[in-house]
């Protein structure tokens, strides 16, 4: 699947409604702001980064807000649009009510959006936000990025029947805050199901694609990954501390591994963007805690391993020491923006062995935050790593480096390689 934000009171909104509107529909001139004017849009700025909107809207060739990345779904290839201050390409001629159709309710100027723009979750944005998120998306740097077509056949390119589908599988939420928690607590869970939109990748999808609300954050396969399960029982079962999550979430980085893939880029261009206030409250929502007395935000810490007679006996040792060792250490130890440490690791921990195994098998990408947190790319092994080896080598990690005892077969290996090859 995402995110955050720490939202200040603002007295007055703006002298009204109508002003806000005037001041970001001017075209050629910029008048000075009000200082109402500029913490709004300011606030907005940071609602843009909780929602993750440039990660989305923006590719690396491209320019900020000019859409044109790609996402692959069973109907055929979407691409985002254009939502910079752009009057031809972008949404700068949007008045304000067609923004909020835009955002809470899928309808655009031009016709129905597809459901891959999260407003199933946004529509639990309040109007306060959707204020300034508007405020803010018209002073934008206006793209000059034209929108690619989307490659999608018959008859799903028909954007009439995305009503039905409305119909049927948007309820449009609201946010109801839960009467007995705290107000971080029910912060959290603004972000978390609003504009955080977390359960659009970690909760599976039904025949037509609607998330199973029943089974909330209960994780779900997305691009040849499994967005894991968020649920704050199964987090406590992995052992995810209020500290490791409050780091993993603000720096893509904890104890218990690294960011990879889609969640790298969520965390590059919104997570790491919250104030800890916001992480905080997410990490309370999420593992349903109070927040510890101590700072939640922690630094890795890296531990020492010794490899005992056992571990140089299984098979995949020998595996492991040709093929991971050189970045992550021969006792796992990780090596500071090179390698994460593998000890405690939650892909390595999970008993499900999905992603263990789509990341042996296809690699990840480089993934740089700054110049100061950093991590190379890791091959993947289909061509040199047969499904025995590969079984072998994760039975391995997670003998050595976590609490599972079981053995994983070259069955199950294979059974993992046929649904990432199907995806």
């Amino acid at each position: 699947m995402k995110p955050s934000l720490k939202i200040s009171a603002i007295c007055g909104l703006l002298l009204s409604s109508g002003a806000v509107y005037a001041q970001a529909e001017s075209t050629d001139t910029q008048a000075p702001l009000s200082e109402n004017m500029a913490q709004l849009i300011a606030q907005g700025k940071y609602l843009a980064a909780a929602g993750d909107c440039s990660g989305c809207h923006t590719i690396d060739s491209g320019q900020v807000y000019g859409g044109g990345r790609a996402f692959d779904t069973p109907f055929g290839t979407l691409y985002s649009t254009n939502i910079s201050s752009d009057k031809q390409h972008g949404i700068g001629n949007y008045s304000y009510q067609q923004f909020v159709d835009a955002v809470r309710n899928g309808v655009a100027p031009k016709g129905n959006l597809y459901p891959a723009m999260p407003y199933t979750s946004y529509h639990r944005i309040n109007d306060h936000d959707m204020h300034a998120l508007y405020a803010y998306f018209m002073q934008t740097k206006p793209a000059t990025q034209p929108n690619r077509e989307n490659g999608i056949g018959f008859p799903f390119n028909i954007r009439m029947g995305l009503k039905v589908w409305n119909l049927i599988a948007f309820d449009k939420p609201t946010f109801i805050p839960t009467a007995d928690k705290t107000p971080l607590w029910n912060r959290g869970k603004y972000l978390v199901q609003g504009l955080g939109h977390c359960g659009e990748c970690h909760t599976p999808r039904n025949f037509m694609m609607a998330t199973e609300q029943q089974h909330a954050l209960e994780g779900a396969v997305v691009n040849n990954l499994n967005a894991p399960n968020i649920t704050s029982k199964n987090l406590a079962q992995e052992h995810w501390t209020f500290n490791n999550l409050a780091q993993f979430l603000k720096t893509g980085q904890s104890p218990k591994g690294t960011a990879f893939n889609d969640m790298f880029i969520v965390e590059k261009h919104s997570l790491t963007q919250l104030d800890d206030h916001d992480i905080t409250a997410i990490t309370s929502y999420l593992l349903n805690q109070t927040q510890p007395p101590q700072s939640a935000v922690a630094q890795p810490k890296l531990t020492s391993l010794v490899t005992s007679q056992f571990d140089i006996k299984l098979p995949g040792y020998r595996i492991y020491m040709d093929k991971c060792s050189g970045c992550h250490g021969q006792n796992g130890q990780g090596t500071p923006n090179v390698a994460p440490a593998l000890e405690n690791n939650a892909t390595i921990a999970n008993s499900n062995i999905f992603n263990t195994v789509a990341v042996l098998n296809n690699g990840i990408e480089r993934q740089s935050y700054s110049q100061n947190q950093t991590y190379y790319a890791m091959p993947g092994y289909k061509n040199s790593l047969n499904d025995q080896q590969m079984a072998d080598l994760i039975t391995y990690l997670h003998k050595r480096f976590s609490s599972q005892v079981t053995t994983t077969t070259a069955k199950q290996v294979a059974a993992v390689k046929k649904q990432l090859a199907n995806d």
